[in-house]
């Protein structure tokens, strides 16, 4: 159920990250009610997650994939530029979440 939990947070924080880009600095209501709710969504879920699962390594897969999908998302939804350097540090973050996940996982 743990990683449900993180995988719920996920999607949510990625959710909240694009309404970010799309309120246009919280002046536009929807995008800013979704932002809010994505957000504390992703919290509940990672603070319930937390219950069971080891922190470093639950908090890098949150992050690490989170900023895996808000760019992926920029990309697609608001045709934000992919060069080369970006996808580097993209494989970086997934070797890294990687790592964390295998060194430090409950088994």
């Amino acid at each position: 159920m743990g990683f449900v939990l993180v995988a719920g947070a996920i999607v949510s924080e990625v959710i909240g990250t694009l309404a970010l880009r799309a309120s246009y600095g919280l002046s536009r209501l929807g995008p800013s009610v979704l932002v809010v709710v994505g957000y504390a969504a992703a919290f509940v879920m990672l603070a319930q997650a937390l219950k069971t699962l080891n922190v470093g390594p639950v908090y890098a897969i949150w992050s690490g994939v989170g900023t895996v999908g808000a760019f992926v998302g920029g990309v697609l939804l608001f045709d934000e530029p992919v060069k080369p350097a970006t996808l580097i540090g993209i494989a970086l973050v997934i070797i890294g979440v990687a790592v964390m996940y295998l060194g430090g996982m409950k088994h």
